[in-house]
């Protein structure tokens, strides 16, 4: 069994949340030779982003009330069964609709591994504590960013586009036996009766009031909504426009998220010195640096390629330091909803980054301002959100910390 609190757990968590970064960078390099492939415009491929990030939206819907009031382990047993099924489902696909849609149901299971370990982490943990062991299980995670387009570059030079999507399926057969085998149930209480659609409804009413909530949702969603632009925009940008081939394009990729591992390794001893308020503020100034390094990158024309990544390195590491204390700042002031606010969270952020993701993409012409605009748009409105709502948030959290010691 799977202990809460211990190494192995934390990773397991760690495993569990890189399914959405993994199902994406491993993905990535291979954007150009689906489109050469399937026969599909730039636009077409850019859709089998965009369905998954609204897939993943729709599932964290659904995920959050289910998981509150049957328990994490069964509903995330379901949502990684989907995950293996749709996976398949990609690998097989015959054209770019057929992919569009799979990806779209890839989403809805893999979504199930984002949001249940946040929940997981609410059932264990409040505030500062929620904070460093999602900044723990962000540092598990933060490899994947390096690790994924590397592996991608290779398996697609090696053995064409579909063979990534084996590899997911065979991670996923592999996190469900573990899950079923192993994974404890963490969910202490569950509501006497079944739960209604009122009481979803009221459950939304309540977290759409809460001001600090919303503040820390609104940081949460921009960071991740950044790192989607890049996403979408990497591969023809740095293979189209400036001609480099599908593997160094998983070198730079990897790269950049070198910045993810400092960013994470740095984040959990930095919240215990900082807290949750300032250690996000450190992480939204490190956002808009990144995005408005790239933004200046564009007019120089000077070694493009190695000051977009740089801009990038420095927007992980903000990113890093940023959404998991935003998460846990989302959370906590809801023990008994945790599922439905990570719902809730997961949702914006996902809706958001497709919307971004979807506008770089059909934006994109011979130039690399789009991506770089909309990561500085991004980097500097999380910034501009963690400095006018400080004190909604920080006198939210201690109101919730003080009832929670009384209690």
């Amino acid at each position: 069994m799977l202990r809460p609190n211990t190494l192995a757990f934390t990773a397991f968590l760690g495993l569990l949340t890189a399914f959405g970064p993994m199902c994406n960078d491993m993905y990535v390099p291979s954007l150009p030779d689906i489109a050469r492939v399937l026969g599909a415009s730039t636009s077409e491929v850019q859709l089998t982003i965009s369905s998954y990030l609204l897939g993943y939206a729709i599932g964290q819907i659904v995920y959050g009330p289910l998981s509150d009031r049957w328990g994490r382990k069964p509903v995330l047993l379901a949502a990684l069964v989907l995950f293996c099924v749709a996976s398949l489902a990609c690998a097989v696909a015959p054209n770019i609709e057929s992919l569009i849609a799979a990806r779209a149901l890839q989403a809805l299971g893999g979504s199930g591994a984002l949001l249940l370990p946040r929940a997981i982490v609410r059932d264990l943990h409040a505030g500062e504590e929620a904070g460093r062991e999602l900044s723990r299980v962000s540092a598990v995670m933060s490899f994947v960013p390096v690790i994924a387009p590397l592996i991608g570059g290779i398996m697609q030079s090696s053995f064409g586009w579909r063979a990534n999507f084996f590899v997911f399926v065979s991670v996923g057969l592999v996190s469900t036996a573990i899950a079923w085998r192993f994974m404890p149930e963490t969910l202490a209480l569950r509501p006497a009766q079944p739960m209604s659609i009122a009481d979803i409804l009221r459950a939304y009413r309540k977290l759409g009031r809460h001001r600090a909530f919303l503040a820390h949702l609104g940081i949460a969603s921009c960071s991740y909504a950044g790192m989607f632009a890049w996403i979408s925009g990497s591969p023809f940008v740095l293979q189209g426009l400036y001609g480099i081939s599908a593997f160094a394009f998983s070198i730079a990729f990897a790269t950049a998220c070198i910045g993810s591992i400092v960013g994470a390794a740095t984040a959990a001893s930095l919240v215990t010195r900082l807290g949750l308020d300032r250690t996000i503020g450190v992480g939204t100034s490190l956002l808009a640096a990144g995005g408005l390094v790239m933004v200046a990158s564009v007019p120089l024309g000077v070694a493009p390629v190695a000051l977009l990544v740089l801009g990038m390195a420095i927007y992980h590491v903000g990113h890093m330091l940023a959404m998991p204390q935003a998460v846990a700042g989302a959370i906590t002031p809801f023990p008994d909803g945790a599922g439905i606010a990570s719902s809730v969270v997961g949702v914006a952020q996902q809706a958001l980054a497709a919307l971004v993701g979807a506008t770089v993409g059909y934006t994109l012409g011979q130039t690399a301002w789009p991506m770089a605009a909309a990561l500085a748009v991004m980097g500097c409105l999380a910034f501009a959100l963690w400095a006018f709502t400080r004190y909604v948030r920080t006198a939210a959290t201690a109101a919730i910390l003080a009832r929670t010691a009384s209690a």
